[in-house]
């Protein structure tokens, strides 16, 4: 859903997306562990991000968004603790800047259906140079809607807020196949979650432990 201001953004995610029972899904397959390095793209005020400091206080997490605003409103809301969260400013396709191979998990919520179809292919391209070898993708989103119904509620939302050019390839099920050409193994759909703006796709994607270079033809 398109970028309201922050405070009213927060609230619709909440009223219109049943936003508890996927992000509690997002955590229970992420799982993260002490001292694992987790980016979160696309981090608006820092609920996931802070979600995750919570369950798991000694896990090194990174924000990332680019609107300011947002970033503010996320450092306000985390709570102060001997290993507090860093917060940038950038774009999903900004993710591996400075920090290639630098994450052991990467999530990134409801962000993808708002950009054109080459930034969500620039967007986890950059994700997949973040991860380090082995590292793993959380990735929740509106996905295929599967139903007429839901086909209804998605346009008459989510398509109505930010239109029908860049929402539609994520309605027309998209996501599995941009997770495989940007190098994702393992690509799994764990969860659907159906709410009154569509349904909502939680997927899990791996990089691979060791990436196969093009093979060389000797003339």
């Amino acid at each position: 859903m398109g970028r309201a201001p922050s405070t009213l953004y927060d609230l619709a995610i909440r009223l219109f997306t049943r936003e508890k029972c996927w992000r509690r899904i997002v955590l229970r397959t992420l799982a993260p562990q002490p001292g694992e390095r987790i980016l979160d793209v696309g981090c608006g005020t820092g609920t996931l991000a802070i979600a995750i400091k919570s369950i798991e206080p000694m896990a090194k997490i990174t924000g990332i968004d680019p609107d300011p605003e947002t970033l503010v409103r996320a450092i306000a809301k985390e709570p102060r603790s001997a290993a507090p969260i860093f917060w940038t400013k950038g774009f999903a396709r900004d993710a591996a800047a400075g920090r290639r191979g630098a994450f052991d998990a990467v999530t990134c919520t409801l962000v993808l259906h708002q950009v054109p179809l080459e930034e969500k292919r620039a967007g986890l391209g950059a994700m997949f140079d973040a991860l380090a070898p082995g590292g793993r993708l959380i990735l929740a989103d509106y996905g295929e809607q599967r139903s007429s119904f839901m086909r209804m509620l998605f346009r008459q939302t989510v398509q109505r807020l930010d239109g029908t050019t860049d929402t539609q390839p994520n309605a027309d099920g998209v996501l599995p196949r941009l997770l495989q050409e940007a190098g994702f193994e393992e690509v799994t759909e764990t969860a659907v979650v159906p709410t009154l703006t569509g349904l909502i796709a939680v997927f899990k994607a791996r990089k691979p432990m060791t990436l196969i270079s093009p093979s060389i033809v000797w003339p």
